[in-house]
Order: C-alpha cells, then structure tokens, then sequence
C-alpha cells in the first residue's frame, strides 16, 4: 500500500486581510516585538508565496500576531498531479475534453512551391 503524498496550501494573506492587514509590511513591527527581524523582502515572500521551509519561531510568531491556529494558515492538501491524467490521443486525434471543445486549427497547406 503506497502512502499518501500530501502538500499544503497556505493562507497568511488570507487571514492578514481578515485581520486589517493589507499590507505585507503591517507584520515587521509585531515581528521585531517577537525578536524576529526579517527584511520587507522576506516577509513579503513569506506572504505572498508559499514557504517551503518555515522556522518554527516564525510560525508562533504569525500565529500569536494574528491570532489564529495553524489550521488557519496551513490546509492540507492532496499533492497535485497525484489523480491519474487522462492519456493524450496521438497527433489528430484529441479529445474535446481538453478545454478548446469543437475548436481545433485547420491543417495548414502549402500551395505554390514546386517539387
């Protein structure tokens, strides 16, 4: 039996903006209060992308900041591309499910061109 791979997404803008919080720079005085000193650089990362590495001080700290669980911030997920992707058609013979429907580019012809 294969385990689940599992991912998350993550809500800081989300729950700032519940909060009042509309600009990424509003966290860096509550963060320096915590003793946590980052750059307008990092938090704006740190809000605006998801962290593929988090500290665990600064996970307290936004919790304590914006006082909120971690299931406010972190929802897991299950990891994309996990769902088996339907087999593509070989060339000609796509299906309609694929987003475009019944419109597909008239085969170009070449006219004019001895051989």
């Amino acid at each position: 039996m294969m385990a689940a791979k599992l991912d998350y997404d993550w809500h800081l803008r989300k729950v700032m903006a519940d909060r009042g919080m509309f600009s990424t720079t509003d966290l860096l005085p509550a963060l320096k209060e915590r003793g946590i000193s980052l750059s307008s650089s990092q938090v704006y990362r740190l809000v605006v992308e998801r962290p593929d590495g988090l500290s665990l001080k600064i996970l307290m700290a936004l919790l304590d900041i914006l006082n909120c669980t971690m299931d406010d911030l972190i929802e897991p997920i299950a990891k994309a591309g996990t769902a088996k992707k339907p087999k593509k058609a070989a060339a000609g013979g796509a299906t309609t499910s694929e987003g475009v429907g019944e419109l597909r580019p008239r085969r170009a012809g070449i006219t004019g061109v001895e051989r």
